[in-house]
């Protein structure tokens, strides 16, 4: 049974992870149905089209002030709203082509600060898959995938924790090996993520020493990502753990407020599910849950994020002729 890669077997979640927002979705082609995201490893038809919404929930009232945990009688809960637009085009089977970009909304559930609402980032992935082996029930492959964002609105990003992102354009590189047995399956990946500096609305600002400028540096980040579960032409079913790590940067001092350029470091366990062929051919429904179990300079933070998508695949233009040819 084929289930990594998908030939009209349709495809998988898409994920898309940032510092104040994670967000999910799924998507499944026709006939018989198999979702993907831009960190799981499965890959979409050839010229199918996913698209749909995604609605994601996080909220936290404890935090990390650099490796000391507490909590803030000023913000009380500090909670995350987002809709996000996603979609991911096949252009061939060892080739995807993904986006997402979401609406944020933020807001404190005590004291005088006031919430953001906005669009955040644009980000865009190209997947490859270049390894695929196959001997029996047993699946291996390897993914290569390049990944960008640009901040779509000029958001306020020197308001943490209430600011909607951080404002920065970011790279990313990222590699992943999967194996599955049957129907059962585990995947590793490791992303290096590339982030441009920021300016700020201050001439001056403080981080371990003062800087009389409105550019603030931003560290590189880490991201380590594994799964595993059960995937078959209805469910997916997978326990997630996930490590961000900030590549540098520096500590919240004391009853102070966030900076973007933090050292910002999180461990997230979670579990992700969709079910395919819901009501109508084509049609997902996507969920997911997740728990921050460690951090630095972030909340510890519950998530949650349900999504509904559908597929269109269009037809081959090619055969389509020749089968109208045949027809005269």
């Amino acid at each position: 049974m084929r289930i990594p890669s998908l030939r009209k077997d349709g495809w998988r979640v898409f994920l898309s992870i940032r510092l104040v927002t994670i967000v999910l979705m799924g998507c499944l082609s026709a006939g018989a149905l198999r979702a993907q995201t831009d960190i799981d490893a499965i890959m979409m038809s050839k010229r199918n089209f996913c698209t749909g919404i995604m609605y994601g929930n996080s909220s936290w009232t404890n935090y990390w002030e650099g490796t000391l945990k507490r909590n803030n009688e000023n913000l009380g809960t500090v909670s995350t709203q987002s809709v996000s637009i996603m979609g991911n085009y096949g252009v061939s089977r060892k080739l995807n082509l993904l986006f997402g970009l979401p609406y944020i909304q933020t807001k404190a559930s005590a004291g005088q600060l006031k919430g953001y609402r906005g669009i955040q980032d644009l980000s865009l992935w190209v997947k490859w898959m270049p390894i695929e082996k196959e001997w029996g029930k047993h699946i291996f492959s390897v993914y290569a995938l390049g990944g960008a964002s640009t901040p779509v609105t000029n958001y306020v990003a020197d308001y943490l924790p209430l600011s909607i992102g951080l404002r920065s354009k970011t790279f990313s590189l990222r590699g992943m090996v999967d194996y599955q047995y049957g129907s059962w399956f585990t995947t590793f990946s490791g992303t290096y993520v590339h982030r441009s500096n920021i300016t700020i609305d201050r001439t001056a600002y403080y981080t371990t020493g003062m800087h009389y400028t409105n550019e603030v540096y931003m560290p590189d980040a880490m991201q380590l990502n594994w799964r595993a579960g059960f995937r078959d032409k209805g469910w997916i079913i997978e326990a997630v753990a996930d490590q961000w790590t900030t590549l540098g940067g520096f500590d919240i001092s004391r009853n102070n407020m966030p900076f973007p350029s933090n050292r910002m470091n999180a461990t997230r366990l979670g579990i992700n599910l969709k079910y395919e062929d819901v009501f109508l051919d084509g049609l997902s429904l996507t969920g997911n849950a997740f728990t921050t179990v460690a951090g630095r300079n972030m909340g510890q933070a519950n998530a949650f994020s349900a999504g509904v998508f559908y597929i269109i695949d269009f037809p081959d233009r090619k055969k389509k002729t020749a089968v109208s040819a045949s027809e005269k």
